[in-house]
């Protein structure tokens, strides 16, 4: 149950909210207005309201966040990190293009998962977000940038699907609330046994990505621990019964490691497993970080092993990601915190 802040509330749980404190029920379409198009930090900034009313429930929580450090790459990326209420630090990035705004957003403080590749898997864990912490990262962004978020990517720190609840009730307020398209949401997961048929259930039009990261379970479980308790063919059975249920084809994210995954017999041994499946495998070149020892595969093995895929009829394409310079980058993330205060 997230606390009892405004964010991630909708307009009829606002009107809800503002009939208690005695006030008319329109005055919820102003603060749904003000909380979700104008990004406001205090009811205080209100100004639509009665001034004695504001005054008094200027100190109401609104759920906002405050930006502790903020670096800008060479690409125009922005990396932030927002201090939470009780003082703990995540990180959310910032990724503008030509024709869009995305926000790489963070679902827990750290992650459980501990991939060996990814600066957050070393790091810790230390609790889940709640809904309302996720969509003010995506407020945060906008407001920063000064224009409208398109598109969100569960890419951040995190495993979202160990904290499925609050990660929906995200995913609806962004929808509902903050008005970015179901299918410009992408939850990205590594898999966890009975969660993707349990987020199948919802029938949302998101886009799931599916962290495979190898091509056989012997591989993946070195890389990825949690994969002991969820064998790689149970995975892929699931993701088929997932594209059953939703009608959504499933992005595969496959994080190229140079000498440990990248080889041609293993693009054979992953096209052979993803043949006839509604699926696109997005190709990740590793993005290093000091806390592992792999390092990034040459141009032409990257471009050798997507080759296999494509010509084993496996839709496929190499993303090279953004904010490398400021360690913004895929696997990047590293579960920062402060004491709480």
């Amino acid at each position: 149950m997230s606390q009892q802040v405004l964010l991630s509330k909708s307009l009829p749980e606002l009107t809800t909210w503002v009939e208690n404190q005695g006030q008319p029920a329109y005055r919820a379409k102003q603060l749904h207005q003000w909380l979700y198009a104008k990004s406001i930090h205090s009811l205080d900034s209100v100004t639509v309201f009665p001034k004695q009313w504001r005054e008094k429930m200027a100190e109401y929580p609104v759920g906002r966040s405050t930006i502790h450090h903020q670096t800008v790459a060479t690409d125009k990326t922005r990396k932030y990190l927002l201090r939470l209420n009780d003082g703990l630090i995540i990180e959310t990035v910032g990724i503008p293009s030509s024709k869009r705004l995305t926000v790489c957003v963070s679902s827990q403080v750290g992650c459980p998962m501990a991939c060996n590749f990814c600066a957050t898997g070393q790091g810790g864990f230390t609790r889940n977000l709640q809904a309302y912490e996720i969509v003010d990262q995506v407020l945060t962004v906008q407001e920063d940038f000064g224009e409208r978020v398109s598109h969100v990517v569960f890419m951040g720190m995190g495993e979202p699907l160990i904290n499925l609840d609050e990660v929906i009730a995200s995913l609806e307020s962004l929808n509902q609330n903050v008005g970015i398209g179901q299918r410009s949401l992408t939850l990205s997961t590594v898999g966890l046994p009975n969660k993707i048929a349990q987020l199948a259930a919802y029938h949302l039009q998101v886009t799931l990505a599916v962290s495979l990261h190898a091509s056989n379970q012997t591989l993946r479980e070195q890389l990825i621990p949690g994969a002991q308790n969820y064998h790689l063919d149970t995975l892929l059975k699931d993701c088929r019964d997932y594209v059953k249920t939703t009608g959504r084809r499933i992005s595969f994210e496959y994080v190229l490691l140079a000498g440990v995954n990248d080889s041609i017999w293993e693009a054979q041994e992953l096209a052979q497993k993803l043949k006839g499946f509604q699926c696109h495998v997005n190709l990740i070149p590793y993005n290093p970080v000091q806390e592992a020892p792999y390092k990034r595969p040459s141009p032409g093995t990257i471009k050798a092993f997507s080759e296999v895929l494509d010509k084993m009829g496996v839709a496929v394409s190499v993303r090279y990601s953004r904010g490398l310079d400021t360690d913004a980058a895929c696997g990047q993330l590293r579960a920062s915190r402060l004491p709480v205060t």
